[in-house]
């Protein structure tokens, strides 16, 4: 399958989660054997490529994608999860969404030291999930300066917002608009 062919499985909502919004619902590719399978080996050959020692996905569709690359690269999983998910010592960062905050933990030893790692998440549109991610990360001691993703939403801005952090944005796909 091409980059093409998978830009086809993602299923546009009109008017989600708000008048006005065109969502690139990506359960429809997920739901895509062959499609999904395609996208994890896209991903996981980037990730190679980067010299990723581990993954690094964010709750929840993060999970879906890192964890798949991680599998098949054969490398540890780091899981960013949402707050009194994780049953050890956390450290948490709290980060600005379009109407608040919320928060982002990491159990601090499922990071090494320097290790190399790579966050993978589903879609980036306006990039703060995945900024604080990468800050939390780095607390731990971690090195990130790559974060994949299956759909970029360019006119949001993710990308200029992680490269503040000199954090190189790829994506297999990208849709206009938000």
């Amino acid at each position: 399958m091409t980059v093409e062919d998978l830009a086809r499985l993602v299923r546009p909502i009109p008017d989600f989660p708000k008048p006005g919004i065109l969502f690139r619902d990506i359960t429809t590719l997920i739901g895509h054997g062959e499609g999904f399978r395609t996208a994890v080996a896209l991903l996981a050959d980037i990730a190679r490529a980067s010299g990723a020692e581990a993954i690094a996905g964010v709750e929840a569709r993060g999970f879906i994608f890192g964890a798949a690359v991680a599998a098949h690269l054969g490398l540890p999983f780091i899981l960013v999860r949402k707050p009194g998910k994780l049953p050890v010592p956390v450290i948490a960062i709290d980060y600005a969404l379009e109407y608040g905050t919320d928060t982002l933990e990491l159990d601090p030893g499922s990071v090494a030291p320097g290790q190399r790692v790579v966050v993978v998440d589903d879609l980036i549109a306006t990039g703060g999930t995945v900024q604080a991610a990468v800050r939390l990360i780095r607390q731990a001691g971690g090195t990130v300066d790559e974060a994949l993703f299956a759909i970029e939403l360019p006119d949001l801005g993710g990308r200029d917002r992680l490269a503040e952090l000199a954090v190189d944005v790829r994506a297999l796909m990208h849709f206009p608009g938000h």
